[in-house]
Order: structure tokens, then C-alpha cells, then sequence
């Protein structure tokens, strides 16, 4: 063998072959020492390297990991409606994980945020596939471009927290196809992820680990994935099952390498599946080699500080700016209250818990400008009750403010990965406090820390300026410095739906589920797509974000380009005297269709960067899976001919401008049959020929004569024409007959 090359799977003996399909310890792959195949680390996380400083021993330490670059989680990042920068932080966690000898980073974190209590929100994108997809391929990309493997997790539908190993996500073939499967279909077919990590959950009774239609079928002989998939860690359940499924990894050792063996041996696993399996996992190491061989590498902190400060100030999102409050004027007096700002709270627990190489809170880059700011704690971050005395203390102080600068949110104990929140409420005391502090001086901005929405209109009326930031990693102290005093404008927008109430979100009546199942009843109308589909009032929607920037959206224009395809174009103008950036949203709203679909969707976005009265025409190609829907009926994607309108703007309720275009569709049928309904044949291309036919032998006398009135096209339109004797008699079954038979012709 070449010193460049490692074994194939046909150099190995059988034990081997299985012993590559389990991990060497908790952290480490299992290397084969005889054959020169070594054991690489692959450890976490999804915004930044979470290597235990006990790793190297295989143990399980979330709190105690060796110093990296603290990226803003998902919950922020999303927010940024940025790609090329979410690349960029993708290629600095790759370069940190070639110092730390890291082959592959666990994440990114796709699952949809199917409703807001989920606990791990902070470490998924959003509620919306398109924009997750589009979004998180930026971290697979950039760590992948440095030889560093990623694994795209949690496959699949792993959207909430409660009972999350062992509970069977009940989903339709259309919700899976067009909500949770198309961020992990868009990633795989445009980054090709190396790994991919299963979910613990089962989707309908079957667990994810042991799932064939979910792991080869759908994975990989539909999306043409070529890398690994590997188990959460305690996800396999059924080694012999798993591997049959399509699972090249269990994560961590189960210590059960002998049933592989045992399975191979009497037939239960066939050799070519092993073997597949097992070759898997020697490409992954051949691919991480050339990284994993770099020696004294180090990266630079203070450059990646930089990636993190500016992720950091595209994260936030300004929702409430009354009487322009913000940015707060230089000569300002102002004080700054709240524990936060002090201890920030500036990534989500669990996990994903990472040791950043440096920590700068909000009231230290005050000190680092120069900014003299009185500074009170407001409250503890617990969810202990109020200190009547840090209480008082925050209100003497926010007196004489010119503004008062308040920091509230969640503490880590409310919302983390191994629970789901069981409220949308910021604690009490916080909301006590606010009131208290606006009581005393009307000149509030609200600065809110939270891995996942919180209810905001309770408390709305005693804030002038609401800020959105949250959980902004290491450096999000100078980027809050920096938007709040207007080095920068903000120009985050929301990746999901702020609500008035939990209850008015749709998944709520299913969640978090009974007796070991939960129903996604709501199909594919989560987030803005139900509340924009059915009218509800939200808070703020999906999309929404301010800036101190004013922006004009205009010529929206859109051409048809196939039978299925268009182009769409529009002109953004920065129409104020501040340099920003804006993101343009770009909707598809379908016409009359034949199954229930949203109002719009998300099919495009970018990001522009405008000076002061600068203008700039932004385009965007949408190709037939912009138009289509998952069709259980076909069992495929289809785009109906008909009129769809395309709009833009800049949130799912902000849309500046629509355009329609007429497509043919795809052109689908499906074969026709006696269980057929009279609608059906009469759409169908061929079945209206044959109707045509029987209404001409009709007028000649040479067949039955089909009532054609508005009654009785009422009950034929929905009747299976094997049933037409109901209406028409023994002259229904003549015509059922003849129908078959004209039909079985056409087909020949």
C-alpha cells in the first residue's frame, strides 16, 4: 500500500470491518493501528470547537473544554440573513479544529424550530427550511474548504427536547418532505456534508438509527449522499439493525463489536452492506488526513474575535424604535442596568458549551471607549425571586438618565438542551423591574438575551427601543457597544415569528406530545406559514427587522424562464443619510391548488449593503422547486399549471411589490381508474378525451346521455365512476364500462 493511501475495505479481516463501524471511545473514531487506519477525534460543536480537556481519556465533560472561539449559536447567526459570513465563520472553526487536531466538528444543527419552547432553539436556525438550509450550508462549506469534516444534524425532525430519545415524531410524507427534510437535502446535494449525525427520535415508530426508507433510500439514492452517517450519541439501539439501515457509526461505543461479527457471519447482514459501511469510514479518515497531519499549527485568535464581532453585530435585530431612541447620541447620559451586561449570557447549555479564548461583556466595552455609564445589577440570573434591594438600586439609578440602557432575557436555566420551556415569559422580576425603572424614566431600550423568542407586547408599552441580540458568543459586548451608539446599523431580521402567545402557535395543541408520540398535526403550516395563511395577528413577523436606515423597494418585475421556472428582479434604495444594509425577501405565493399550501414561502433572499442614497437591482432565479409541492399522490414534487404571484420585501408582511407569472406545470398525471373521480377525468388529459367521446356518443344516441347540470355535476365531481349507477342507474354502469375501456385504449 502507498504511504499516501490508506487500506480498502477488502484488506481487512471481518473483525476489523466491524470495528470501524463504532467509535474508539466517546470522541474518538476507531482506528485500525495493524492497517495503519488512526482513531481521529470528532467532537462538538455547531458555533465553535468544544474539545474536553478530557477527551483524550474518552470521557464525557460538557463544562471543561479547551479554549476556542465562541461564534454566535444559531439562534443569532440566523439572524443575520448573511451566507458569505456564516462561511466565514464555518472556515475559522475549521481552522481551529486542524490546531486541535479535530477532524470532525459536530454540526451544524438544521432541525426546524417548530415551535419556540423547543430547548435547543438556540442551536437551530429557524422555522423556516429554505433560509435554514441556504443559511447553515455557509458552515458546512467553510469548514469543509480547510479539510475539516462536518456532521449536519439531527436527522431528521428532532424538534423538540421532551422524552426526545425514545418519542415517535408522527409526520406526514408531505410535512417531512417540504418542512423538516430541505435544509438536509439542500445542504447535502450543494456541500455534500461528510458526515451526517441521526436524531434519537423515532419518526412514525421507527427509530432514526434503524431507519433504511430515512438513511439509504431518501439519503442516499435520492439526494446522492456519499458520506457517513453516524448515531447521536446513544442513538443506536440495534446495532445489527442500524447498520443495515445505513448507519457507518455508533456513537459512542457500545462495546458490541462481536454482533456485527456474529450478524455477518449467519447472514443477517449481507458482506456488501459491511463492506460498504465500513468503507465509509475509511474514506472519512483518508479525507481528514492532509488536516490532521498539519503540525504547530496555530490559528489566529485575535482574526477569529473579529469573525465573531462582526457575526455578532449582524445577529441582532432591532424590533421597537420609538422617537428614534437609538443610536444613543455620544454626549449622552447613560445608565446601563442589568445583570446581563455585566454576565453575559452568550451561548445556549448543553452540548455545545464552549470555552471561548476570550470574554468581553457590553459594560467592559464601555470601559474599553471611554463611555462613562452608572451601572446597576437589577436581579440575579436565576429564576430566584426579586432582591428588593437590587431593585431600588436600579431605579435610583436609571433618575436623571438621558437613557436608560436595560438588559433582560433568559437565564440558562430556563432554556437549554435536555428540556423544553415551558413558557414564552421572561421572569417575572425582570418584567417587575422594567416597569418600575419606566415608571421613573420613559427613556428605555430593552436589550434582550434569549436562545429562542420571548413574549414582548406585555411589556412593550415601557420600552422605547426593543433590541433583539440573542446569544451573541464571545465578542458580543463591542458589537453591542457598536449598535447601540451607531458605529453600526443594525441589520438583523428575524428567522422566526414572534407570536403575541404561545397558544396562538400551531403546534402547540400536539406539543410536546403523549404516551411516547408526538402528532405534527400542523403539517406544513408552522411558523409564518400558518399565521400568515390564516390572518393571525403576530407580534413581529418572520423576516422583520429595523435599521436607522430608511430603504425603498421597487420595479419588482418577474419573467417566466420554463415550464416551471422565473426570474424575479427588483430595485433596493437606501433613501437616508446612513450608510446599511438591507435584506430583500423574496416569496412564492401559489394560486388556486389542488391540496392546502401556505400562503407564501421563503424562496430567496440577499443581503445588500447600500451608502447613504445608493440604489442597487437585485435578481434571483427560481427553479421548479420554488413552485412545487410534495405530492403524496404522486409520491414526488409537483408544480401545478396556474397563475403564481411572486413577491418581495422585507419580511413575510412587508412586501413592497409582487409580479405574477403563468407556468404550464409539470405536466403530471396519474393513471386513471374506476376509484377515479368524475373531476379527475375530466382534468386529466387523456380522461377528457375520453369524455369528450362519450358525450358525442351521447348526442349520437349510442350511449347514455350524462346529466350536465349544476346539481348533479355537484355529486359527480366528487364521485368514483365506479359509482355512477347511484345517479344514472344501469345506465351508469354502461358508462363506467365504456369510460374503462375508451381509457385502456389511450394507454395501450
Amino acid at each position: 500500500m502507498s504511504e499516501n493511501t490508506y487500506p480498502s475495505v477488502n484488506d481487512l479481516t471481518l473483525e476489523e470491518k466491524a470495528s470501524l463501524t463504532s467509535g474508539g471511545d466517546a470522541w474518538h473514531l476507531q482506528g485500525v493501528e495493524a492497517k495503519g487506519i488512526p482513531g481521529y477525534m470528532i467532537t462538538d460543536g455547531p458555533h465553535g470547537l468544544r474539545k474536553s480537556n478530557s477527551a483524550t481519556t474518552g470521557e464525557v465533560d460538557l463544562n471543561n473544554s479547551v479554549p476556542a472561539t465562541c461564534f454566535p449559536p444559531a439562534a443569532g447567526l440566523s439572524s443575520s440573513w448573511n451566507p458569505e459570513l456564516i462561511h466565514q465563520v464555518g472556515e475559522a472553526m475549521a481552522e481551529e479544529c486542524i490546531q486541535e487536531k479535530v477532524a470532525v466538528i459536530l454540526g451544524p444543527g438544521v432541525n426546524i424550530k417548530r415551535n419556540p419552547l423547543g430547548g435547543r432553539c438556540f442551536e437551530y436556525w429557524s422555522e423556516d427550511p429554505y433560509l435554514a438550509g441556504h443559511e447553515a450550508v455557509g458552515i458546512v462549506a467553510g469548514v469543509q474548504s480547510k479539510g475539516v469534516g462536518t456532521s449536519l444534524k439531527h436527522f431528521a425532525a428532532n424538534s423538540q427536547e421532551t422524552d426526545r430519545l425514545r418519542i415517535s415524531a408522527n409526520i406526514s410524507q408531505r410535512a417531512l418532505r417540504e418542512i423538516y427534510f430541505p435544509a438536509f437535502e439542500h445542504i447535502v446535494k450543494e456541500a455534500q456534508p461528510w458526515t451526517i449525525m441521526c436524531a434519537y427520535n423515532c419518526i412514525n415508530g421507527v427509530h432514526a438509527a434503524q431507519d433504511r426508507w430515512l438513511l439509504t433510500d431518501v439519503l442516499r439514492d435520492e439526494w446522492g449522499f456519499q458520506g457517513i452517517v453516524m448515531s447521536d450519541w446513544g442513538a443506536d439501539h440495534d446495532r445489527v439493525a442500524s447498520l443495515n439501515a445505513g448507519l457507518n457509526l455508533e456513537m459512542p461505543p457500545s462495546y458490541t463489536d462481536d454482533q456485527i461479527v456474529y450478524a455477518a457471519r449467519d447472514g443477517r447482514i449481507q458482506p456488501a452492506q459491511l463492506d460498504r459501511m465500513a468503507q465509509g469510514m475509511i474514506d472519512l479518515v483518508s479525507k481528514t488526513r492532509a488536516a490532521m497531519s498539519v503540525e504547530n499549527y496555530r490559528f489566529d485568535i485575535k482574526a477569529h474575535d473579529e469573525v465573531a464581532h462582526q457575526a455578532a453585530v449582524e445577529s441582532m435585530v432591532l424590533l421597537k424604535n420609538d422617537d428614534a431612541i437609538l443610536p444613543v447620541a455620544g454626549d449622552a447620559k447613560v445608565t446601563v442596568i442589568g445583570e446581563f451586561a455585566r454576565t453575559p449570557r452568550y451561548q445556549g447549555g448543553g452540548s455545545s458549551h464552549i470555552t471561548p479564548t476570550k470574554m468581553t461583556s457590553f459594560l467592559d466595552a464601555l470601559t474599553e471607549r471611554g463611555v462613562d455609564a452608572k451601572f446597576a445589577p437589577g436581579f440575579t440570573l436565576d429564576l430566584e425571586p426579586a432582591d428588593p434591594a437590587l431593585e431600588a438600586e436600579a431605579v435610583e439609578a436609571a433618575k436623571g438618565a438621558d437613557v436608560v440602557l436595560m438588559f433582560l432575557g433568559l437565564p440558562e436555566a430556563a432554556e437549554s438542551e435536555g428540556f423544553d420551556r415551558e413558557t414564552l415569559d421572561m421572569p417575572a422580576k425582570q418584567i417587575a423591574l422594567l416597569e418600575a425603572v419606566a415608571a421613573e424614566n420613559k427613556n428605555v431600550v430593552v436589550v434582550l438575551s434569549n436562545g429562542s423568542v420571548v413574549t414582548v407586547a406585555p411589556w412593550a408599552k415601557n420600552a422605547k427601543g426593543i433590541l433583539e441580540s440573542w446569544l451573541l458568543g464571545q465578542s458580543g459586548g463591542p458589537a453591542l457597544a457598536d449598535v447601540l451608539f451607531g458605529k453600526v446599523s443594525p441589520s438583523g431580521k428575524l428567522a422566526q415569528t414572534i407570536p403575541f402567545d404561545i397558544n396562538d402557535d400551531p403546534s402547540t395543541i400536539n406539543w410536546p406530545g403523549e404516551e411516547g408520540h408526538v402528532d405534527y398535526g400542523e403539517g406544513v403550516f408552522v411558523g409564518y406559514r400558518y399565521y400568515d395563511t390564516y390572518n393571525k395577528a403576530v407580534d413581529y413577523p418572520f423576516g422583520f427587522g429595523l435599521s436607522y436606515a430608511t430603504f425603498e423597494v421597487s420595479d419588482v418585475k418577474a419573467v417566466k424562464t420554463g415550464a416551471c421556472t422565473a426570474t424575479v428582479s427588483a430595485v433596493v434604495k437606501n433613501t437616508s443619510n446612513v450608510d446599511a444594509a438591507e435584506t430583500v425577501q423574496v416569496y412564492v405565493a401559489p394560486g388556486k391548488a389542488d391540496v392546502a399550501r401556505p400562503k407564501r414561502e421563503l424562496k430567496g433572499f440577499k443581503k445588500v449593503f447600500l451608502k447613504a442614497g445608493e440604489s442597487a437591482e437585485v435578481s434571483f432565479d427560481l427553479d421548479d422547486r420554488a413552485f412545487a409541492y410534495w405530492s403524496e399522490k404522486f409520491n414526488d414534487w409537483h408544480v401545478e399549471s396556474g397563475e403564481y404571484a411572486i413577491e418581495v420585501g422585507t419580511s413575510s408582511r412587508d412586501i413592497a411589490g409582487s409580479a405574477v407569472v403563468e407556468l404550464d406545470g409539470d405536466g403530471k398525471t396519474q393513471q386513471l381508474t374506476e376509484w377515479s373521480n368524475f373531476m379527475e377525468w375530466r382534468k386529466d388529459p387523456l380522461g377528457s378525451q375520453v369524455l369528450e367521446k362519450l358525450r358525442a356518443e351521447g348526442e349520437a344516441g349510442r350511449m347514455p346521455i350524462v346529466p350536465d347540470n349544476d346539481m348533479t355535476r355537484l355529486f359527480l365531481d366528487s364521485m368514483p365512476i365506479n359509482n355512477m349507477s347511484v345517479l344514472m342507474g344501469a345506465d351508469g354502469k354502461q358508462v363506467f364500462e365504456y369510460m374503462l375501456a375508451e381509457y385502456a385504449e389511450l394507454t395501450k
